[in-house]
């Protein structure tokens, strides 16, 4: 029994150090610069009840305006942040919108629609942290709505 006990101390003890030591590697939390004149919503001119939708439940993941709350400070928790940004970016990316060509970008404007009508964005992990993000059926049948004319 006291060697089970030594060995979760010292397990503990390492793990504890681990977690000191790994606060020393921070992520990038600089943006990129943005021309505006590729941004999404100035390139498409949506109405505000839908820009204020996009901007507060899609452009922090997806545009070069994200915001890095204090908790991005705490590792390891700041490196899956940080993926879910860079992921999101690479897929979809508002801030470049008049870069993509019409047919790359019909097909984001498909997968719009198909991730909000599944629910599958914006994630719930980003709702639960972001409480302006959470978006009603209504919300999400007007976004749907409004990227089917686009098509």
């Amino acid at each position: 029994m006291l060697k089970n006990k030594k060995l979760i101390r010292t397990i503990l003890m390492i793990a504890a150090v681990a977690l000191v030591i790994i606060q020393f590697f921070q992520i990038d939390k600089t943006n990129p610069s943005i021309d505006a004149a590729q941004d999404f919503i100035q390139n498409t001119n949506p109405p505000a009840e839908i820009a204020t939708i996009l901007k507060t439940a899609c452009y922090d993941c997806h545009s070069h305006t994200t915001k890095y709350p204090w908790y991005t400070n705490i590792q390891p928790l700041a490196w899956w942040i940080k993926g879910h940004v860079d992921n999101g970016n690479k897929h979809l990316n508002y801030s470049t919108w008049s870069t993509y060509s019409a047919k790359k970008k019909a097909h984001k404007i498909e997968e719009m629609v198909e991730m909000v009508e599944r629910k599958e964005m914006p994630m719930l992990s980003y709702m639960v942290a972001h409480n302006e993000a959470w978006i009603d059926a209504g919300q999400r049948k007007a976004l749907v709505d409004w990227f089917n004319t686009l098509q």
